[in-house]
């Protein structure tokens, strides 16, 4: 059985807040939203708005239209990045203190690119 997109939202960001190393609670706190409804976002059970997506992804120190992107609101070319940033996330070979350094470096680059062009 296939996810829905609010379900692969909502495991999305839950893996990005585990490897930011935050609570539930610290991120519905840095986003400005409540506890509840960030666990039904991350449950899938609800669709966030634009405004609560831009929130979360700064919170999360995360380029906004990766995020945007996840949750299938932006069509954007940078949708790899993504791809690859959940591929680390999800490798559970890999401690968090790995990912969170694979995933800094991998950042750093991708920035560095977007930079430049």
């Amino acid at each position: 059985m296939t996810d829905s997109p609010s379900q692969r939202l909502g495991e999305f960001l839950r893996a990005q807040r585990q490897l930011a190393g935050l609570s539930l609670r610290q991120l519905a706190e840095l986003a400005r939203v409540s506890n509840p409804y960030l666990s039904q976002v991350e449950r899938g059970l609800h669709e966030p708005s634009l405004r609560v997506l831009t929130s979360l992804a700064h919170a999360l120190g995360i380029p906004p239209h990766h995020l945007l992107a996840q949750a299938g609101v932006q069509d954007d070319s940078a949708t790899s990045s993504s791809d690859v940033e959940s591929a680390i996330a999800a490798d559970k070979r890999l401690t968090d203190e790995e990912k969170r350094a694979l995933l800094a470096v991998y950042r750093s680059y991708v920035a560095g690119r977007d930079a430049s062009s």
